[in-house]
């Protein structure tokens, strides 16, 4: 069952609050070694963009006051594999690497607030990590996603790309407003920026998305654009509405390949540390 904003607030953080009039309503503050806590749930398998990794839970562990998920170099058979298969994720026979990808589709979602997420990337090649969000409606990408955070290589340039997305008037293909820095952008300011923790932030209301990385604004979401042109879901507008039940679910993953570049093995086991997240309301 999706736990609600109000059950969360009246049962558990009543009374938090920050800086602007937020309120803390949802949080893992990764305090307790082991698996991840159980309202994280897993993607398992290929999944998406036929990235080259194998998601699996064991990738994730919470150890040290973090959250790190660990991408592999190692053979995983694939048990959906059927040969002459034209499917990608049914045509490889196995995955040469292994990676997590932790959800909290089946526990909360939300409409509106704030997010935010310290992390510490890894940014060898081959590394695609993300802080995103879907929501609970309509397929993708009538559902909407926003991207608080990507890492990969565009165009022979790693980067950093804040984003959204919702449905086109074709099916299945999204219209994207993407904002796309170069990471050098940010080393140039500070040569040990990969080595260092970042806190990647989302301000979500009716009207605007606002995305950030360290307090610094990527990108800004108009939401009276951002309405689906198409599909089953056509006239819906997945970031600004009143459908009942409707909400976001947050997903941190580290993928393989594909957008991230080839990877490079001599950089393997990769790293992805997440300090914290937190997900706040607004009254």
């Amino acid at each position: 069952m999706i736990t609600t904003l109000l059950t969360i607030v009246t049962m558990t953080m009543q009374g938090q609050e920050m800086n602007d009039g937020y309120k803390l309503v949802w949080q893992d503050e990764f305090e307790k070694d082991g698996a991840p806590a159980e309202h994280w749930d897993y993607e398992r398998g290929f999944v998406r963009n036929k990235e080259l990794q194998w998601y699996q839970p064991q990738n994730a562990i919470v150890k040290d006051g973090y959250l790190i998920i660990e991408g592999r170099r190692e053979t995983v058979l694939n048990p959906f594999y059927q040969k002459g298969a034209k499917n990608w994720q049914q045509s490889r026979k196995e995955a040469h690497y292994t990676s997590s990808s932790l959800t909290t589709r089946k526990s909360f979602n939300f409409r509106y607030g704030r997010v935010e997420v310290r992390a510490k990337i890894p940014t060898s090649s081959g590394s695609w990590p993300a802080i995103w969000l879907l929501g609970n409606r309509w397929g993708w990408p009538s559902c909407g996603e926003i991207d608080m955070m990507e890492y990969y290589i565009y165009k022979g340039t790693p980067s950093i790309l804040a984003n959204a997305c919702w449905g086109s008037e074709q099916r299945d293909k999204p219209t994207w407003d993407t904002v796309i820095t170069p990471l050098s952008h940010f080393t140039d300011k500070d040569s040990s920026w990969v080595e260092k923790f970042h806190i990647w932030r989302m301000d979500w209301d009716a009207k605007i998305i606002k995305l950030y990385l360290d307090n610094e604004l990527l990108n800004t979401v108009d939401l009276s654009k951002t309405i689906n042109r198409g599909g089953d879901a056509k006239g819906e507008n997945p970031f600004s509405n009143d459908v009942e039940g409707f909400g976001a679910y947050l997903l941190l993953n580290l993928a393989i390949g594909e957008l991230g570049g080839t990877p490079d093995d001599s950089h393997f086991p990769l790293q992805y540390f997440i300090d914290y997240v937190r997900v706040y309301s607004k009254e």
